[in-house]
């Protein structure tokens, strides 16, 4: 795919990019595919990944409780809890506000290491890297923001999230839906959005303006972008996910190019089917 050679001018020292159809065609890549990045807040939608094999092994229940008073597993993983961005520290009460909490998916990850009796990092590699073939990627530190891992090993989980092998298709579909519709709250780096819609581990875009996605993605576009210059979004409505990762902490620069890239993918996809 030509639009992905976009990255090259992308003010950054490397980067890496590439997309996968719904039926786990790889259309293309471009960059050091295999070079290891720090994921930042992508490493959300792995540890939401795991959460849901959880479920669905019986470890966890989706409503049980975790976290604070009145909060359950679900609002952990819709950043619905009330706990603050990144201290243990509730500031609303559960299912009220939508506060985008790093906190929250590390009591998230506390909670199942519990009910596992595996330490996170390792649940997280028996459930969802090991049998995805992700062998470049970990998930060390924390399940909100440590993780690692390559665009060849995110296109592998890119190609899951679209056709599930490790989970129930009906399971994802639930990830990819509203929970708790018509909250308000603050996308980091893109400012307050009513409603600020996420599922479970996955933001979705519906009509949010701004956004990190292209102007031409559908509303259900979801997915997760980082702190570190990376994100990953899967178009329902045009059938593929887009991996991109970089090595510059994110900021104006990401914001100015991010959109048009998307937009030129999503119009190289139009054009080729």
């Amino acid at each position: 795919m030509q639009s992905l050679a976009m990255i090259e001018n992308w003010p950054v020292p490397t980067a890496a990019a590439a997309v996968v159809t719904s039926d786990g065609t790889l259309l293309g890549t471009h960059g050091p595919t295999a070079h290891r990045f720090p994921l930042a807040s992508v490493t959300k939608p792995l540890a939401a990944y795991a959460a849901l094999v959880a479920y669905e092994e019986g470890a966890v229940e989706l409503d049980e409780p975790a976290g604070p008073e009145g909060s359950t597993v679900r609002h952990l993983l819709a950043h619905t809890s009330g706990l603050a961005f990144d201290e243990h520290r509730v500031t609303a009460p559960p299912g009220t506000r939508r506060l985008y909490s790093n906190a929250g998916f590390e009591v998230l990850g506390d909670h199942i290491a519990k009910a596992t009796d595996i330490p996170f990092a390792e649940y997280a590699r028996q459930a969802v890297l090991e049998p995805l073939g992700m062998t470049s990627t970990t998930l060390e530190g924390s399940p909100a923001k440590d993780g690692v891992s390559t665009v060849d090993d995110l296109v592998r989980f890119a190609a899951e999230v679209q056709a599930p092998r490790l989970l129930d298709p009906r399971t994802v579909l639930e990830a990819q839906t509203v929970v708790h519709p018509g909250l308000k709250g603050v996308l980091p780096g893109y400012g307050h959005q009513n409603p600020n819609d996420w599922g479970l581990g996955f933001e979705i875009r519906d009509s949010k303006s701004p956004h990190w996605t292209g102007n031409s993605s559908s509303p259900a576009t979801f997915g997760h972008f980082g702190q570190s210059g990376t994100f990953l979004w899967v178009d329902p409505a045009a059938g593929a996910a887009c991996v991109a990762l970089t090595d510059r902490t994110f900021g104006p620069w990401a914001a100015e190019v991010w959109t048009p890239f998307t937009d030129a993918v999503l119009a190289e996809l139009g054009t080729s089917r």
